[in-house]
């Protein structure tokens, strides 16, 4: 097996060759200490970049008589051009201070110090850094005879605007969504909680994308054991790429081999900031618009932004039907086969007719037109996801229906289970987090097998396995089924029912830290009487007229 073990010696040293560092001495010739000379700096730099096109180099002559050559670099279209243009060459050649000086490092000194009209100017010595800065958007300014160089913070270009998200919206509350843009999804956060207390750590990952990832969380409400937890999980991700924060749910997540999500994400600024007042944390990763929020409970998935935005009566109502709409979504399938199947005791005799009258042309057991059934709206579902915005709604929609009836007339399903798949399809949308819903769409399946295999006794036993790994289940220490398992009553108005605002003095157990106060004591309304109430017509304001 000799082309086996050279395999693995090649894997060995892809691994090797992507823990490297750069400074080793293999790479010190593009990764060393910055040079003297500014030509060899730039060459350096063209020789790591493959002289790549949108590596912009601008050169400038500055200093007593203009015999200091300067350099600014910045890659086109992750910096801000017109910052770079306005702010930083032009201070530069407009300096009077830098025409006075003879000295390179003086005179980088001097840019750092007074010349640059921009925030976020330091001074680096390592090309290593050079190039981070530099991928990052951030601009380098070199200069002939320094072994140091001046970076700018001037990270900009084209990015999208701030819109309502399209995956969570909301009748009632903020229409702001999240973008690709770290800065700016942070800045969202901050302009709702106006707190010194909010605070954010940012680091890098991946080895070759090296992207901005941050970590926020209110100091004081926040578990410091949860805080400690997640930043060692982070810390322990040694990987070339993170291109989404997919990417980092699937690498800290608790328990992988589960359908049921343990980590929450979502677009909305206020529900981020909603969950940061109750004690959890976000996870910010750049150039995505899905923020990871942790702990996560099985309770929480149910729950929209707008709830908290409505009186309590509606929220409750709403709440308690999106469950209900979830268990028609998980086994309303499984119940109608193995109603067809063995128990046809329980059906009413007409309903029992009719349903036996559609049934007598039908070759197919009721599983097989299930399975058949639900496949067949899968593919529609993903083909509509798939296809260009004008036309994927009405495929989805026109290819439901046409399947759907001319199944019936072929007499391969039945009228009763298009209805019924139709009705579990329908209710499949109506679950806010996506991830949720996706997971009932999955487990189904097995829902549909069991009752097919021993009717109800088998649903029921899928739904004893479903509770128990639900309530095996952690997300970073906190169990997945609180409040329920473990029981903690307090927490029970912010469920499946949503009790009054003034009823929640304190913050969920289990998430937040020492200050689990969250509001004044005793906030119920209390207006006056209705008999003290009077217009001052009945009062009398003392201006009557006098007969």
């Amino acid at each position: 097996m000799p082309f086996f073990f050279k395999g693995n010696q090649k894997a060995k040293k892809n691994q090797e060759s992507l823990k490297t560092d750069d400074s080793s001495p293999e790479n010190d010739h593009v990764t060393g200490n910055i040079r003297q000379s500014l030509s060899e700096n730039l060459n350096i730099i063209k020789e790591k970049t493959g002289n790549s096109s949108d590596i912009v180099v601008r050169q400038l002559k500055t200093g007593l008589g203009g015999q200091v050559e300067t350099a600014i670099v910045y890659v086109a279209g992750i910096a801000d051009e017109k910052a770079i243009h306005e702010f930083l060459i032009e201070s530069i050649l407009n300096s009077k201070e830098l025409k006075k000086k003879e000295d390179s490092r003086d005179i980088l000194d001097s840019i750092a110090a007074d010349a640059v009209a921009l925030g976020g100017v330091h001074q680096k010595e390592r090309l290593a850094s050079v190039f981070d800065s530099l991928m990052a958007g951030d601009t380098v300014i070199l200069a002939d005879g320094a072994q140091f160089a001046v970076v700018a913070s001037t990270k900009g270009g084209e990015k999208r605007s701030i819109k309502e998200p399209e995956n969570q919206q909301a009748f009632r509350g903020s229409r702001e969504g999240f973008i690709e843009s770290l800065d700016t999804n942070l800045s969202l956060v901050r302009r709702i909680v106006k707190n010194p207390n909010l605070w954010v750590e940012k680091m890098t990952m991946g080895s070759v994308t090296k992207t901005d990832v941050a970590l926020m969380y209110i100091n004081g409400i926040c578990n410091e054991k949860t805080v400690k937890e997640v930043k060692k999980r982070l810390a322990g991700i040694e990987i070339d790429s993170i291109l989404e924060s997919g990417y980092i749910e699937q690498l800290i997540e608790d328990v992988p081999f589960t359908t049921f999500p343990t980590i929450y994400h979502t677009e909305r600024p206020d529900m981020v900031a909603g969950n940061l007042l109750e004690g959890r944390i976000a996870i910010f990763v750049d150039g995505t618009p899905f923020v990871l929020l942790v702990p996560a409970v099985f309770i929480q998935f149910f729950q929209s932004v707008e709830d908290y935005y409505s009186r309590f009566d509606i929220a409750t109502f709403i709440r308690f039907l999106r469950v209900l709409i979830f268990f028609i979504s998980l086994i309303a399938p499984a119940v109608y086969v193995g109603a067809t199947t063995f128990h046809q005791e329980m059906i009413p005799t007409e309903l029992l007719i009719v349903i036996a009258a559609q049934r007598e042309i039908v070759p197919f057991p009721a599983v097989v037109e299930a399975l058949m059934m639900e496949v067949s709206f899968e593919i529609l579902r993903e083909a509509g996801i798939r296809l260009p915005k004008a036309i994927g709604s009405a495929v989805s929609i026109v290819g439901a229906i046409v399947i759907g009836q001319a199944a019936v007339q072929a007499g391969i399903v039945s009228p009763a289970m298009v209805i019924i798949v139709a009705i579990t399809a329908i209710s499949s949308f109506a679950t806010p987090a996506f991830a949720m819903a996706i997971s009932a769409r999955i487990v189904r399946f097995f829902f549909i097998i069991a009752a097919a295999t021993t009717g109800f006794y088998g649903i029921i036993l899928g739904l004893i396995i479903m509770f128990v790994h639900l309530n095996s289940m952690r997300s970073f220490g906190v169990p997945y089924m609180t409040p329920f398992a473990p029981f903690i009553p307090k927490n029970w108005g912010d469920t499946i029912f949503r009790s009054p605002w003034w009823t929640h003095e304190k913050r969920p157990e289990l998430l937040g830290n020492d200050n689990k106060l969250r509001q004044g004591h005793d906030q119920k309304p209390q207006p006056p009487e209705p008999g003290d109430m009077k217009t001052d017509q009945q009062k009398g304001d003392g201006n009557e007229p006098q007969h």
